[in-house]
Formats: C-alpha cells, sequence, structure tokens
C-alpha cells in the first residue's frame, strides 16, 4: 500500500511549514499540493521546491515516466470534479465517484510510493478522491489556524513562487475567505472525525512547541526519527520536491518557526467582526476566542 498523510483544511493554515518539517525525516516525502502537479507542475513548468523547473526535477522526471497521462485533461477534468457545487453529493455519500482519471492519479501516488507521501492538497473533496484510489492508505492531518488570522493571510500580496513572479497567490475578500475556513473545516470534520486515521492539530500548537507537534504528528503517520532542531523554535531545513503551495516551501537553510502575529492588529475591527460572524459555528469547537487577543 502507498502511505499517504494528506493534510486537510483551509488555506493559509501551516500546511507548508508542516510538510518542509515532516519533510526532513528519513522514509518522507514532501509532495506538497498534487493536485496541482497536473496543471503547476507539468504543463507550466513552475519551480520544484528543489529549485528545478519541475520537467527538470530528476525525482518528478523519473515519476511521470511512469505515470501515462495527458497533464493538461487532468487537470481540467480535476476542476470540474472539486468544484464546491459538487461539496453536498460528496458528504451525502462519503466517496468521490469514480472517474477514468483515477488510472492516471493512482499511478502517481503509486509511482511516488515506497515512502510516507505527504500532501498538503488541503481540499477535503480530493483528500476523498485520493482515498478512493486503489493501492492508497490514505491518513488525515486536520490542521487548523484561526480564521482571522487566515482572512488576513489571504489579503497579503504574494507571488505564486515567491517574490518576482508576476503571478499572484489568489487574494479572496475577508467574507470569501472566511467562508472557505468554514466550509472546508466542517467538511473535514464530517469526513473523517470519527476515523482512528484523523488527527486536529492547530497552528498555534505548532508553532508554540514545533518539535513536539512534529513528533506527535510524525508518530500518528508512522514515521520517526530525529528533526534537525537547532535551538529552540529554529530548524535547519534541506530542500524538499514539493510540486506546489506557499512560496515558503522553497525556504532552506536555518528557519525560524515562530508565531505570526501581525493579523492580531493587522485586521480591522469590522473585517474581524465580519470573520467571527461567519466562522462563529465553528470558533469554539477549535478551541477559539469570539475575542480580539492581545499580543
Amino acid at each position: 500500500m502507498n502511505r499517504v498523510l494528506y493534510i486537510a483544511g483551509s488555506g493559509r493554515s501551516g500546511s507548508t511549514l508542516v510538510t518542509n518539517l515532516l519533510g526532513q525525516l528519513d522514509g518522507v516525502l514532501a509532495a506538497g499540493e498534487l493536485r496541482y502537479l497536473w496543471q503547476r507542475g507539468a504543463v507550466e513548468n513552475r519551480p520544484c521546491g528543489c529549485g528545478q523547473p519541475f520537467g527538470d526535477c530528476p525525482m518528478w522526471a523519473t515519476v511521470m515516466k511512469e505515470v501515462d497521462a495527458d497533464p493538461a485533461g487532468i487537470a481540467a477534468g480535476l476542476r470540474q470534479r472539486l468544484r464546491m457545487r459538487r461539496l453536498p453529493a460528496l458528504l451525502w455519500r462519503r466517496r468521490v465517484r469514480s472517474h477514468p482519471d483515477d488510472a492516471a492519479l493512482a499511478a502517481l501516488y503509486e509511482a511516488v510510493g515506497g515512502k510516507l507521501v505527504v500532501d498538503s492538497s488541503k481540499l477535503p473533496p480530493y483528500g476523498a478522491l485520493v482515498a478512493g484510489l486503489p493501492g492508497v492508505d490514505l491518513r488525515v492531518l486536520h490542521l487548523v489556524r484561526d480564521p482571522r488570522a487566515t482572512a488576513f493571510s489571504w489579503r497579503r500580496r504574494r507571488g505564486l513562487d515567491g517574490e518576482g513572479d508576476a503571478q499572484l497567490m489568489s487574494r479572496p475578500p475577508v467574507a470569501k475567505a472566511a467562508l472557505l475556513w468554514l466550509v472546508w473545516n466542517a467538511s473535514t470534520v464530517l469526513l473523517w472525525r470519527r476515523s482512528r486515521r484523523y488527527l486536529h492539530v492547530r497552528y498555534e500548537d505548532l508553532v508554540a512547541d514545533p518539535a513536539a507537534t512534529v513528533r506527535r504528528i510524525a508518530a500518528f503517520a508512522g514515521v520517526s526519527g530525529d528533526l534537525p532542531f537547532t535551538g529552540p523554535g529554529t530548524v535547519r531545513l534541506a530542500p524538499t520536491h514539493s510540486v506546489a503551495g506557499n512560496p515558503s516551501r522553497h525556504r532552506s537553510g536555518e528557519v525560524r518557526v515562530a508565531p505570526d502575529t501581525e493579523w492580531v492588529r493587522g485586521l480591522s475591527g469590522a473585517a474581524f467582526a465580519l470573520v467571527t460572524l461567519i466562522t462563529a459555528p465553528l470558533l469554539r469547537r477549535f478551541g477559539y476566542s469570539f475575542r480580539r487577543r492581545e499580543v
């Protein structure tokens, strides 16, 4: 079986950080957001986490030789299959309907198998799709961050692959960011909360004690080893082969893991109130206050 740790939840919740940290352990492939491999990797030839264009990365070149597929066609098919309007049917059936592209998707996970594959694609529908692929042994890490923090983070202007990239990451309005946070986190809970293969972790706990939190995640995923922490909250990162995700996937060398609290003062009062109102049904469940905290 091909072991996959699927990071589920909403964007800007620290999934790239978790992926990079886990990728430092032996027996782990930090693959990043594999749902984007077909478009951003195979079609657009964007940089791998190792720094080379996707097509020039020896690891991914070897993988793609084993996958007989039309990348553009699969990318278009995934966009249709993962549309939000299909979510109610998914939650009712608890699985994604089979599709001819599933053979190519299964071949991808087979080709990168042999290690624990960390897939940070986050969308619950894609996680459900991967869970139904033949040969995949899926565990779900539900990573959650305060929705006010994620809404603020979404408004930052960032190139898709860092500074100098003319193509920017998506910048949804705070109301849409809040709605997506609510929908994707609620869907993750509904799909997997009763499974023994489900683990919930908060971003705030991760940055407060990264070494202990990553060890907990690694144990859940069935891997172990020493993380290269050089001091409290400081880690030395080697490059990974993350195919897509936050531009921080390209960071290597000594990296400080610290809370990002700019949002506490940077998010306007009106935006804070709006996000709090939209996400209120799940705030208490995940341990977040309705009030703005101090820093």
